[in-house]
């Protein structure tokens, strides 16, 4: 078996654990590369195990950080690893273990005493431009210019849905129902649904509303303000599109794969932001 570990860059203690799994895995046997990025920051890695993230061909990552860190590994790696992510951020909702369980956790690994949990992805579509990657979490059309707003209307397999001037448009998965859409108030969507949420961002009409809608939908955004956009996929994504263009957006046949032990998802999903906050 072959891992991969990445870590967050900006905490010693997360590059230090890091370190401490990489050596646990080498002395057990195992064959095991390290993201560059994690060997720039914290440079006790031998360098012939060390990778950039888009190399990584690896039968599990081990990934230590907040979800962002996980975001981000998501992205950089080109085939779909399946991620054991440790929580070294502010949530953690994309994450498994926490700190203290690190070693009990690889254990289990090492046992086979584990299951994969696939969470759907969301594809973007925009005429001349083939690069943009799927979303885990969530596609969002943003104002370009900070305080202006913009205008939008949405469809929903062809009928029209909405119409909307606001600072923007959140596209999320039920995963992604813990990250933006929740802070622009769209509900938690438990991960075992198949849905795809719409939530406008600081719409001017109160009756503006979050609308949840089934995951075979297919979403089209037509923009209709003057000045160009940004679209951002997950926050590791953006770009800017001119103005007077269609967005469509539909689920990804490809899927992200997190390394569970247990398939209880409450009361830990509900609690676990009155606990931080």
């Amino acid at each position: 078996m072959k891992f991969g570990i990445a870590a967050r860059r900006d905490r010693e203690e997360a590059l230090k654990l890091a370190y401490r799994v990489y050596d646990f895995l080498k002395v057990s046997g195992y064959e095991v590369y390290v993201d560059e990025e994690a060997h720039e920051n914290f440079p006790h890695f031998s360098p012939d195990d060390v990778i950039p993230l888009e190399k990584m061909d690896v039968d599990m990552m081990i990934v230590i950080g907040g979800d962002g860190t996980v975001l981000r590994v998501e992205h950089k790696t080109t085939r779909d690893i399946p991620i054991l992510a440790i929580n070294m951020g502010t949530l953690g909702f994309l994450a498994e273990v926490e700190p203290a369980e690190t070693f009990f956790a690889i254990s289990r690994v090492l046992e086979g005493d584990y299951f994969i949990d696939e969470r759907m992805k969301i594809r973007t579509f925009v005429e001349g431009f083939n690069n943009i990657p799927d979303a885990l979490n969530d596609v969002v059309v943003l104002t370009g210019i900070p305080g202006k707003i913009t205008h939008l209307k949405y469809y929903i397999d062809g009928e029209l849905a909405e119409e909307i001037r606001a600072d923007g448009l959140i596209i999320s998965t039920p995963t992604g129902s813990t990250a933006y859409a929740l802070s622009a108030g769209g509900p938690l969507v438990d991960p075992r649904l198949h849905a795809i949420l719409l939530v406008p961002l600081a719409p001017v009409a109160l009756t503006a509303r979050p609308l949840v809608v089934p995951d075979f939908s297919s979403i089209e955004i037509e923009v209709l303000t003057e000045r160009e956009i940004i679209l951002t996929i997950d926050g590791q994504f953006y770009t800017q599109l001119p103005p007077h263009l269609r967005i469509r957006i539909e689920k990804s046949p490809r899927k992200t794969k997190f390394v569970r032990f247990s398939k209880r998802i409450y009361p830990k999903y509900t609690l676990k932001i009155k606990k931080k906050f």
